[in-house]
């Protein structure tokens, strides 16, 4: 008996296909695309079997012959969402994984409704593993071992997913919470962080305003971040590389 979930067998095609009666209505995939259309345009708050079936034409029950479970349409959602993967091409595995996480962070900022999915679950469906196997694919000539890379994909992947998160609260926060432009926020510290209370803060802040100390760019603090993490997977490289029998 397959020990994998209905919704990853429906995801993959490997659900049995029926020997009798009228061929089905519906598809997976028209049923996920109407979902995230209702996303898109209304929040992941507009999604609901309900308005999914509106969208699509039949009463809410004949949904579940596709997915089981207002949750199996989030997962689906989940995948379906994803573009394609950044092309490997000749990029270098460093460059690759830059330009890797920018787009992981790029698509995540262009649905926000994706951050309150459960996005961190295992991936399950075709379009989130085609990442995963991108990253393994830029490692492959490295001196990592098969779990390093996994891991290596996980921590940018999450990487990518808080710095979308803090974008995201800040650009478009809650009904209710303030709003809060990222080149305010330095002078707003300024404003209440005391130096007694705060002395290390206090004079770092001081010292230069985000947005105006010395080699501040537009989007350096996400290269910052994404740097201090290519460094490290770079010397996890040379080490396993300078090990017996490391490298290849």
């Amino acid at each position: 008996m397959s020990q994998i979930p209905p919704v990853m067998a429906r995801m993959w095609g490997r659900e049995p296909a029926p020997r009798r009666g009228p061929r089905p209505r519906l598809d997976l995939g028209t049923i996920t695309a109407a979902a995230i259309a209702i996303a898109d345009a209304e929040g992941l708050a507009g999604v609901s079997m309900s308005s999914v079936a509106v969208r699509v034409g039949v009463a809410p029950m004949t949904l579940y012959r596709y997915v089981g479970s207002k949750e199996e349409l989030l997962t689906v959602m989940c995948d379906g969402a994803l573009p394609a993967p950044p092309e490997l091409g000749d990029l270098a595995w460093r460059a690759y994984l830059a330009a890797w996480t920018r787009a992981n962070r790029d698509f995540l900022l262009g649905r926000p409704w994706l951050l309150s999915l459960p996005y961190l679950t295992p991936p399950m469906g075709p379009r989130r593993l085609s990442w995963l196997e991108r990253v393994l694919d830029a490692l492959a000539g490295t001196s990592l071992g098969t779990g390093e890379k996994f891991n290596v994909a996980t921590t940018l992947s999450g990487y990518a997913l808080t710095s979308a998160t803090t974008i995201a609260g800040m650009l478009e926060p809650e009904p209710g919470d303030p709003v809060v432009h990222p080149s305010d926020y330095g002078a707003m510290l300024v404003e209440v962080v005391e130096p007694h209370a705060y002395p290390a803060l206090s004079a770092a802040l001081r010292s230069g305003l985000p947005g105006e100390a010395d080699g501040w760019t537009e989007d350096g603090d996400f290269r910052f971040g994404l740097d201090l993490l290519l460094d490290g997977v770079e010397a996890l490289i040379a080490r396993r590389g300078s090990q017996p029998g490391g490298g290849r």
